[in-house]
């Protein structure tokens, strides 16, 4: 994926920079999470740590937990058992300037414009980067003064990725990021997070089932199966070991 820049704006101190054991504390930390609905179980002791700087695909079928195991991170969801740390703190009020979420459902009002959109993001956010913000706009041939109403399902796709990715937040939660943009344009849109996704301090958590449209951008690799962690590991690794792509690999599992 070539060089990364780091976050200029992130500092270097913090809660989650203070080494455990002479190791420095994992960016994200999932303890035995567990997650139950009536009459289902959408998380069933799911555990696992996430470096800074890393890319990792949460994959999995419709229905395998990727949903709630993103929301749970992101503080949306209260899991029934376990804890989940960002930088080192307990998932609440504390952690929610240090999680960007993409959710998978529009969250805007019909009647609100791209530009409000925008406004908004700004004065909520104070890792806000209106620069960012601006040139993504443009990339998505989104105008600040469509209204969210009129927007296509592909367009407000395009939408909840510029408002996702113009904060410099540490942690970045994508969920099922190419639902709803045509397939001629997926391609480009993910050029487009690899150019904007700025690594260093910063990691990028992508939850999806179509494998082959963002294997190239993954470093790590979680597949995800009713609430349980099937399979884990560096990408690179699994492919050597399992002599194949990862969506390959997909395909074999989840037959």
């Amino acid at each position: 994926m070539g060089e990364r820049k780091p976050l200029e704006s992130m500092g270097q101190t913090g809660p989650g920079r203070e080494p455990v054991n002479g190791l420095e504390r994992p960016l994200l930390e999932v303890r035995g999470v567990v997650k139950r609905y009536p009459g289902a179980e959408a998380l069933r002791g799911v555990s696992l740590t996430l470096g800074r700087g890393t890319v990792l695909g949460l994959l999995g079928p419709n229905g395998s937990g990727k949903s709630t195991l993103l929301k749970s991170i992101a503080g949306l969801v209260h899991p029934d058992q376990g804890e989940i740390l960002v930088e080192g703190i307990p998932v609440g009020t504390a952690t929610k300037a240090r999680v960007a979420y993409l959710p998978d459902m529009d969250p805007y009002y019909r009647w609100m414009r791209v530009g409000q959109v925008l406004e908004w993001g700004a004065t909520f956010y104070d890792d806000w980067d209106p620069d960012r913000a601006e040139e993504l706009l443009e990339f998505m041939n989104l105008e600040r003064d469509q209204k969210v109403g009129g927007l296509s399902r592909g367009m407000k796709a395009r939408l909840r990725l510029v408002a996702t990715l113009s904060r410099n937040a540490p942690l970045l939660l994508l969920d099922e990021p190419l639902s709803g943009i045509d397939v001629p344009s997926r391609a480009r849109i993910i050029r487009g997070l690899i150019s904007q996704f700025r690594g260093g301090d910063q990691s990028l958590v992508i939850s999806t089932h179509e494998v082959a449209e963002v294997e190239g951008f993954l470093e790590r690799v979680v597949f995800l199966e009713r609430g349980r962690i099937r399979l884990e590991g560096d990408a690179e690794a699994l492919r050597a070991e399992h002599g194949g792509s990862i969506q390959a690999l997909f395909e074999e599992v989840f037959a």
